[in-house]
């Protein structure tokens, strides 16, 4: 089996805009995916908003950067993430498409293992 993490990226504008009915349906949509990765799902969180970002650049003079907000501004931030289990490529593609982003899309890339 292989691991793979799936990124959701999504328009964080239409979670500002969406009602609390919509929010908490979107909720249960991610709470019945999990119901359906099983044990498939080894972890999974939602972010908070790209305006909680901190972001680090080191220089090549080794000087380090702290700034407020996001590594890269974007129409799609990243919002969350899944961490599945699975034993092909295929396999987590099926499963990340039943994630629910109804504001953006998902990534899927394969966790690097070093043995």
């Amino acid at each position: 089996m292989s691991k793979y993490l799936v990124l959701l990226y999504e328009d964080e504008s239409g979670y500002a805009a969406a009602s609390q009915e919509e929010l908490g349906g979107i909720y249960q949509e991610h709470v019945t995916f999990q119901e359906i990765a099983g044990a498939a799902r080894l972890g999974g969180e939602a972010l908070q908003p790209t305006g909680t970002a901190t972001s680090i650049r080191k220089g090549a003079g080794g000087e380090v950067t702290v700034t407020d907000g996001p590594f890269a501004e974007a129409k799609e931030a990243l919002g969350g993430y899944y961490l599945l289990e699975a034993p092909d490529l295929d396999a987590a593609i099926a499963l990340a498409k039943q994630v629910p982003t109804p504001f953006g899309g998902v990534e899927v890339r394969p966790i690097m293992a070093f043995e």
